[in-house]
């Protein structure tokens, strides 16, 4: 009986890690987010796109109007596009522009992190830094580009 429910327990440990969420590898850690996101510049073969604190691609949803995220409201469209979140004011890293970084309040609480008013997002699945693989990946009836120091598209 008690190796039942220690395998019960290993099993139920291993689905609570299992579904933590997709972006606890390439986002910001919880201390991190309540000290602000930090955006940062990092030339790749299509140019100086934005990058999160450690390095990962952020993207722009071209459903998305100014200042407001319709990711959210699509099924399974926040677990595979993480919102880029945070909790404190945000920090530009090199090359970026303090004064086009801002947030916007999220459905559920937290708020996300907007450049040029665009909100921005991490590609869940993504595994290295600067990647640019998803780059102009058509999904949830948009498009999803990286980002400039302009705020402009990276396609």
């Amino acid at each position: 009986m008690t190796r039942t429910y220690t395998l019960a327990a290993g099993v139920l440990a291993s689905l609570a890690f299992a579904s933590a969420p997709a972006s606890a590898g390439q986002g910001t850690s919880n201390a991190r987010a309540a000290r602000g996101a930090t955006v940062q510049l990092h030339r790749t073969s299509l140019g100086a796109i934005l990058v999160n604190s450690n390095g990962f691609t952020l993207y722009r949803f071209t459903r998305d109007p100014r200042n407001r995220n319709t990711c959210a409201k699509i099924s399974e469209c926040l677990a595979n596009w993480p919102a880029l979140r945070t909790s404190g004011k945000q920090t530009a890293g090199s090359g970026v522009k303090a004064s086009l970084l801002s947030s916007i309040p999220l459905a559920g609480g937290g708020r996300q992190v907007t450049y040029a008013g665009h909100p921005l997002y991490i590609y869940g699945a993504q595994s290295e830094r600067a990647e640019t693989g998803y780059v102009g990946a058509n999904q949830f009836g948009g498009t999803w580009d990286a980002v400039s120091s302009t705020g402009g598209l990276v396609k």
